[in-house]
């Protein structure tokens, strides 16, 4: 499943309708009806705020739920914080996370990457502001799912740390980004 199923879905469940789920987000009715036809995909910001709202994980949202094995449950003994360090070697980043969250799939030219990966740091209390990382760019939807799956079985295995292994690298100009050769 993909966001706007899942958000449809998960609206549905919790028998919220679409104008309530606006209200609660402060965004127009059709903002929601964009976004569960696929035409459309809110900000980052937005998102964290659906799942507080509808009391969800990012990756239920994103559709990249990863089932809780008993793998898991010695993760919260052997690594209690829940977070990991990850390593962009393509991008010089070294950042320490609780998840992970990919974006929408750019729509650029034949050359450029298909998607982003980012990094997500929540702070203590009391302000719960997320902060975003940017973390590599990815040329497939399988590529930058994989790499998800990785760093969750990473977390669940109780790892402290991870290095990116499918990201890509890029040149940037002005307005571009393409995908190195």
């Amino acid at each position: 499943m993909n966001f706007a199923e899942n958000l449809r879905t998960i609206r549905k469940e919790q028998n919220i309708s679409q104008e309530e789920l606006a209200e609660m987000l402060d965004v127009s009715r059709q903002a929601v009806s964009k976004w569960e036809s696929g035409n459309g995909y809110p900000e980052v910001e937005k998102l964290l705020i659906i799942s507080e709202k509808l009391n969800v994980s990012l990756d239920a949202l994103m559709g990249n739920e990863v089932r809780k094995t008993e793998a898991a449950v010695e993760t919260k003994q052997t690594n209690p914080s829940g977070e990991i360090t990850i390593t962009s070697p393509n991008e010089g980043v070294i950042v320490r996370c609780s998840s992970v969250i990919r974006s929408q799939k750019y729509k650029g030219g034949k050359n450029s990457p298909k998607f982003a990966l980012f990094a997500q740091q929540i702070p203590g209390a009391p302000r719960r502001d997320t902060i975003n990382t940017f973390l590599g760019w990815y040329s497939t939807e399988e590529s930058v799912t994989k790499e998800i799956g990785e760093i969750m079985k990473a977390m669940n295995d109780g790892q402290d740390t991870y290095e990116l292994k499918y990201s890509v690298k890029v040149k940037r100009s002005f307005l571009s980004v393409k995908l190195e050769e």
